[in-house]
């Protein structure tokens, strides 16, 4: 299982790639990034995300260490929807779904495994479910939407073009 945060389950809604990944793994969320990602009804990736957690293809899952999650996002600077979706992953065991710079650095400090819209994308392309053609439009889709480097975009468009086939580091999906 997989648990997301607000960043990842809204760029994987904005480059139309959440249906996929939803058919290939269980994803979990806790209320704080239902409420994050849910709360602007009008949005087309907020119906999405909506949708898929009343049809139950989301899952939301509470987390109780409120005090937990009140230290992460002061520790790390951190919003809640982070914070509770790091300490679930810690909790269960799960890997982190996180764009989140802040997060991504708590999470290796946490020793919790994560992984990103980029690395969900690749996955997708490697699999054979995406063209090669359609995976660069949602990484350039990725490009504006997402707050990543130039190096990890060029990274990303190489994997795509039959560069490296691989992950590397805490990262998993």
């Amino acid at each position: 299982m997989i648990v997301f945060d607000s960043s990842t389950l809204i760029l994987l809604a904005k480059i139309e790639l959440l249906k996929e990944t939803s058919r290939e793994i269980k994803i979990t969320v806790t209320p704080e990034v239902k409420n994050e990602t849910t709360r602007k009804k009008v949005l087309f990736d907020a119906q999405l995300i909506g949708n898929l957690i009343e049809q139950k293809i989301i899952k939301v899952e509470e987390v109780r260490e409120k005090g937990s999650i009140e230290r992460l996002k002061g520790d790390f600077n951190i919003a809640g929807g982070e914070a509770s979706s790091l300490i679930l992953a810690k909790k269960k065991g799960f890997i982190l779904a996180t764009d989140d710079g802040s997060a991504i650095k708590a999470a290796k400090i946490l020793g919790v495994d994560f992984t990103t819209t980029i690395d969900f994308l690749v996955r997708t392309y490697e699999k054979g479910i995406l063209t090669r053609e359609i995976a660069l439009v949602k990484l350039e889709k990725l490009r504006r939407y997402g707050r990543y480097t130039s190096r990890i975009i060029e990274d990303a468009a190489g994997r795509l073009k039959g560069g490296l086939r691989h992950g590397s580091g805490k990262r998993k999906a």
